[in-house]
């Protein structure tokens, strides 16, 4: 007996959370907020097409600090064989020379820069960028903290007065209607609050305007559709629909609280009674912290069997912070998403 004040609370709740929804809804559709979903689909709808417009962007010159990685310098050695990006490899001359020609790659076909130290290798980098002489960065097998500490130094980073956040890419988990999806923030920002979810998400959009998206939809996702103060993300989630629906967040669509399921599928939001017109067409998926991104991000590749690709957006160039463990061909599609991004910056 105790539980029912709750119960009923929380269905009261509820039923008032709709209304304020649908409300804004009916407002937003008379503003053109909401329109429906394109008519036509986005340009890029795989990571493999992803690489292939990367391809024709022409080749740009990626950074790896820390190279000696396997799985890094197989990424940098493909991007070169296929025109995407030619490398400068800092780290010990020696151990990437020796990871190179078993590769079947001759080490002369790439700048080698001799910094066996870690941190050093990592302010390398950025002065490379900083110089002209590099477009991006690679992550090598250094932790991705000694490269962000290097990334926002004050006097010497790459700085661009925005908030940095990790923008994964992968494939849709419905075959039958293959597309991209985003999912930040899972590497940068552990628990941001209103202000960063904001910036979070503008970076985001960002990174799918360069993909072809005029206007991707965003689920902010939560444990339960209903804004309640005992849950504060769902509080932060309906402050950002209110937010989009204002003007104040441009070029998408924001909808939320959503469960993952009703930001993925429209038909688990019509079996919960979720009226809104953009449920379940989730373009990317705003995370409330960096726990639940890295997870959800990390099941795409190890439940699901999915590719995915890594950019951190809101420095003066593309920082790419796959994890030591991803498959060269992860990374790959990293360098494909951070030529993209370096080619058409905002």
């Amino acid at each position: 007996m105790r539980n029912e004040p709750a119960i009923l609370t929380f269905r009261e709740s509820r039923g008032k959370a709709a209304g304020r929804a649908a409300d804004r809804e009916r407002r937003a559709r008379g503003r053109g907020k909401h329109r429906p979903r394109r008519s036509r689909l986005p340009t890029i709808r795989t990571l493999a097409e992803v690489l292939e417009k990367a391809r024709a962007a022409g080749p740009c010159t990626i950074v790896v600090p820390a190279a000696e990685s396997d799985t890094a310098l197989a990424a940098a050695v493909e991007a070169r064989r296929r025109g995407l990006a030619e490398a400068i490899l800092i780290g010990d001359r020696d151990g990437i020379a020796d990871r190179l020609w078993k590769l079947e790659e001759d080490p002369s076909r790439h700048a080698i820069v001799h910094q066996p130290d870690d941190e050093a290798a990592a302010r390398e980098a950025v002065a490379r960028v900083r110089a002209g002489e590099a477009q991006l960065i690679l992550k090598g097998r250094l932790g991705t903290g000694p490269l962000l500490r290097a990334v926002l130094d004050r006097d010497r980073g790459l700085r661009a007065g925005r908030l940095l956040s990790d923008v994964v890419v992968t494939e849709h988990p419905d075959p039958e209607a293959p597309r991209l999806l985003g999912i930040t923030d899972g590497g940068v920002n552990v628990a941001p609050g209103l202000a960063e979810k904001k910036a979070i998400l503008e970076n985001a959009v960002r990174v799918f305007h360069r993909l072809g998206f005029e206007r991707p939809v965003v689920a902010c996702l939560c444990a339960v559709e209903t804004p309640t103060e005992v849950m504060p993300h769902t509080m932060d989630a309906q402050a950002l629909a209110e937010m989009a629906d204002r003007g104040e967040i441009a070029g998408c669509a924001v909808v939320g609280p959503l469960a993952l399921d009703n930001a993925l599928y429209p038909w688990a939001a019509r079996a919960k009674g979720i009226a809104h017109p953009l449920a379940g067409r989730a373009d990317i998926l705003l995370c409330p912290t960096l726990e639940v991104g890295n997870s959800l991000a990390k099941a795409f590749t190890y439940l699901a069997n999915k590719p995915v690709a890594h950019v951190v957006e809101g420095a003066r160039a593309p920082v790419l912070i796959p994890s030591r463990v991803e498959r060269a061909e992860d990374k790959l599609f990293s360098i494909a998403l951070g030529v993209l991004a370096a080619r058409e910056g905002p």
